[in-house]
């Protein structure tokens, strides 16, 4: 009852702002319990939920978003933590309208090997986030990821959608604009300097 009710308020904002996209939550183990008993019971309820979900959501044009998060630093009680995972139970549910979220922040603390997953799972993928391991700090700061070569790489498999940043800032926006000057025309771009891109 309470992801119907949840999901009905979310479709409501999702409207009202324009926004054909709506991140469905996959939950988490509860507490006292193993991962591996409560496994099948969860992915049951969620794949139940998610097909009410879908369909809630073709009626208004709209597409849900499923996120795998990392169980080794954000939270060890995810329940959705790697894109294979989120494949497998997309392929259970099998609706058009269910998409991978994939955050680059977690797909690397999980699984690294970030150029095979998003060629793997590109067919899939809704909508792509970033943030910087170690930290989650900007894509420019010092780590693990070399975000310029990966948005290269989304280029040319023709990934078209936005790309979330979801991270904690440590600065300004400066990394944005010369992101932005390399993938877009420059006259697109604001000419004052005060601007944060």
């Amino acid at each position: 009852a309470a992801f119907r009710e949840g999901l009905a308020l979310a479709v409501k904002y999702a409207k009202v702002l324009g926004c054909p996209r709506i991140h469905l939550m996959a939950g988490r183990v509860p507490v006292g319990t193993e991962r591996a008993t409560m496994a099948l019971e969860m992915e049951t309820t969620f794949v139940e939920n998610l097909r009410y979900a879908a369909d809630i959501l073709a009626q208004e044009d709209m597409m849900g978003l499923l996120e795998p998060m990392n169980s080794r630093i954000t939270d060890p009680r995810c329940f959705l933590t790697t894109p294979h995972q989120a494949a497998a139970i997309l392929e259970k549910v099998g609706r058009p309208n269910l998409r991978l979220q994939l955050d680059i922040f977690h797909c690397q603390i999980m699984d690294g090997n970030l150029t095979q997953n998003l060629k793997m799972y590109f067919p899939l993928i809704g909508h792509i986030q970033i943030g910087q391991v170690p930290g989650r700090h900007e894509p420019d700061s010092p780590g693990e990821v070399n975000f310029p070569y990966l948005f290269q790489l989304l280029e040319s498999l023709g990934y078209e959608g936005y790309v979330g940043c979801e991270y904690t800032p440590q600065g300004e926006l400066g990394w944005s604009r010369a992101g932005l000057q390399a993938h877009c025309h420059t006259e697109l771009l604001p000419k004052t300097s005060h601007q944060p891109f």
